[in-house]
């Protein structure tokens, strides 16, 4: 799973948030080439799969960081083709790795294995297996600033929309029982600023929505 990915260019699993970025971040550290960052859209393709972000976002990240940022539209049903036809079409240009910020959540693994073997390349994981709080403490530390852009109303309340992760409010989140992590969907985050970033993401907030149990930040 965690091979040697020094000086082999790589693809980056890109949801926006804080553990695809550091996982980003740890795999240029270890010497890997970043070629692009993958993300997946909704059908309509103005807005991330997983944090439902608008595609002004993701660029800004994708340009802050001096990195190509490739998208793929799918519904949940077509997901899995586009996203392995993507990763066939890396595999030509001679990328060999993807790149995931999962932490501990086997199904997740095991899916990104299957897919990065499906096109002949390997699936990296620099977070796997270790504490939650360790890994977000981490993001902290080194300068990452991750907003919160997204709560499940039934394990938070809305007002942490759009504060941005501390270790004070590591704390506080943890007091109240919820994963600082947010692995079992508690939260999302979006990263606007940190290590590699040329300069800061520029969030415009037009108020909050609500879909479900979920309140989001309405960015432009």
């Amino acid at each position: 799973m965690n091979c040697t990915i020094n000086n082999r260019p790589f693809f980056s699993s890109w949801s926006g948030g804080k553990d695809s970025c550091l996982a980003f971040y740890h795999a240029v550290q270890a010497g890997g080439k970043p070629r692009y960052l993958f993300t997946m859209l909704s059908e309509e393709g103005e807005r991330s799969r997983s944090h439902a972000l608008p595609l002004r976002i993701l660029r800004q990240q994708a340009a802050s960081l001096g990195v190509v940022l490739i998208t793929g539209a799918a519904t949940w049903d077509s997901y899995e083709k586009v996203f392995i036809d993507q990763l066939r079409k890396f595999k030509i240009e001679g990328i060999q790795f993807g790149v995931f910020g999962d932490i501990d959540l086997e199904e997740h693994r095991n899916w990104q294995e299957n897919a990065c073997g499906a096109a002949e390349m390997k699936a990296y994981l620099p977070l796997w297996g270790r504490p939650r709080r360790e890994i977000v403490a981490e993001l902290v530390d080194l300068g990452f600033q991750a907003v919160i852009v997204t709560v499940n109303e039934e394990k938070m309340d809305r007002h942490y929309l759009g504060r941005i992760l501390d270790r004070k409010l590591i704390d506080e989140l943890e007091s109240k029982g919820v994963d600082a992590c947010g692995e079992s969907g508690e939260f999302h985050t979006v990263i606007t600023d940190g290590p590699l970033f040329r300069q800061p993401v520029e969030l415009k907030v037009k108020g909050l929505q609500s879909h479900d149990q979920y309140c989001f930040l309405n960015i432009e």
